[in-house]
């Protein structure tokens, strides 16, 4: 595999490679979220093959060869593809149920439906899921999968396969559940796996699918559910696992203060305490809500560098609380933005969470708690240095991956608004008129180039019918 293209540090170009076939988009706002979030009000892009070769101040270079399509960006903004670090696609098959109820409440309701899952649905979850996100500017998704009934199928298979036909960068993660009711846990007793089954099946997942190259379509990780569905011995084993194989780590964590006085009644401390004395914090770690957290929790993920993947409507869905994202970000700890499963945010997309954190943190820390360059950062390179990825993608600059997005801000929705980035995070959803993964369109003209939309939503329909008659049935 080939090292990224070198940087020239004057001219914000890579070195020209003459054999390769280039993208030039020109005339467009730029927001290219690098370290000095240097922005072009007029600017381009130059994408060769999968990497982004070029991007500046005023048009592409001239004398460019190879150049099979150049796009005219007039009213456009381009920004670094949005970065998923959490999310439960399976769930896209029970929106809109438990529609008053907080996290526990929630997961005993939806538990014995969601135990009846199989391969077929999980394939048109992911789908859906998939589908939601890549529309509205998503290049790289991740989900926390750790439902998986005896019998069920390939269910992590179907999430890859739905990946790979949209066209979306993947970071699934193999999740697992071991403490059951009789255990002392949420989950009954035939919605989880024994420990050993668990960690079997994720180290099969890890040498079946992860790929650790830098253009990488597809990384795995390891991911028990949470403190209150997981062992402690499951919880320590995988992260041994984790770190012998060399991938990444994600859980749940400090979601409501019932997880709080859950982990003080069984293990005599709070969650953070727990999960760093089962080897679970670290540079390799992020978490997901991180809702509950005091000044001290907030340290020790500074100090270890765990990263936080913040859900806002979620959050807000369930009422779990408002994440101290600022101090997180002060403290120096990393944060993207989760959609979380779409039974807790139904609306399955990430852009509108950047205007939705923005909102929360404001409505919690006053006018000054976030602004919108800093919530376009969470979903953007936020994301990618959650997932580890920040070498790779996340910002826009000569030699990284061109995943990358063209947003629509002269229609009616956006026109009046000066600031292209506070248009897109503070105005309506924008219409994505080009989203690139890996130099390849993924969607034109706000639809999917590699999908037929209603196809996969009457698949999802078929498929969320059949698991209510079914669960229904039981």
């Amino acid at each position: 595999m080939a090292a990224p293209a070198a940087q020239n540090a004057q001219d914000g170009a890579a070195a020209p490679d003459t054999a390769v076939s280039r993208i030039v988009i020109e005339n467009c706002a730029v927001a290219t979220v690098d370290s000095a979030d240097t922005e072009h009000a007029s600017g381009h892009l130059v994408v060769a093959g999968n990497r982004i070769e070029s991007v500046g101040p005023g048009p592409a270079p001239a004398g460019l060869t190879g150049v099979v399509r150049r796009i005219d960006g007039t009213g456009h903004l381009a920004t670094p593809g949005l970065v998923n670090t959490h999310h439960h696609f399976y769930q896209w098959l029970t929106r809109g149920l438990a529609q008053d109820a907080g996290l526990f409440d929630w997961l005993v309701a939806l538990y014995p439906t969601w135990s009846r899952i199989d391969e077929e649905m999980v394939y048109a979850a992911a789908r859906g899921s998939l589908g939601m996100m890549v529309r509205g500017g998503v290049t790289t998704a991740m989900d926390h999968h750790y439902v998986f009934p005896r019998g069920s199928g390939d269910l992590l298979g179907a999430e890859i396969r739905a990946a790979r036909e949209l066209g979306v960068r993947f970071s699934p993660t193999r999740g697992s559940m071991d403490r059951g009711e009789s255990d002392g846990g949420l989950p009954p007793d035939f919605a989880v796996e024994t420990t050993e089954d668990a960690l079997i099946a994720t180290e099969a997942a890890i040498n079946t699918h992860h790929d650790p190259s830098f253009d990488s379509m597809l990384r795995i990780g390891v991911a028990p559910c949470s403190p209150f569905s997981v062992s402690t011995a499951l919880l320590r084993e995988a992260a041994e696992l984790a770190r012998r194989k060399g991938v990444r780590l994600h859980t749940h964590g400090s979601e409501t203060v019932e997880e709080e006085q859950f982990c003080h009644e069984l293990f005599g401390m709070g969650p953070t305490d727990y999960f760093e004395s089962t080897g679970w914090l670290g540079d390799d770690v992020w978490m997901a809500h991180c809702v509950h957290m005091n000044d001290s929790d907030i340290a020790a993920f500074a100090r270890t560098g765990t990263g936080v993947a913040h859900c806002p409507s979620s959050n807000a869905r369930l009422a779990a609380g408002t994440a101290r994202v600022p101090d997180l970000l002060a403290a120096g700890v990393p944060v993207g933005l989760g959609v979380d499963g779409t039974a807790s945010n139904e609306s399955g997309e990430l852009h509108t969470e950047l205007r939705n954190a923005l909102l929360i943190h404001r409505l919690a820390g006053g006018e000054r708690a976030m602004n919108a360059r800093q919530a376009l950062r969470l979903g953007t390179y936020g994301g990618a240095q959650v997932l580890g990825r920040a070498a790779e993608t996340g910002s826009l600059e000569p030699g990284k991956l061109a995943d990358l997005v063209l947003w629509k801000l002269d229609g009616i929705g956006h026109s009046s608004i000066a600031d292209p980035v506070a248009a897109l995070v503070f105005g309506a959803a924008a219409p994505v008129t080009l989203s690139l993964v890996n130099g390849r369109p993924v969607v034109e003209d706000s639809r999917l180039t590699n999908a037929d939309e209603d196809d996969i939503a009457r698949h999802a329909r078929t498929e969320a019918r059949r698991l209510a008659r079914i669960a229904a049935a039981d």
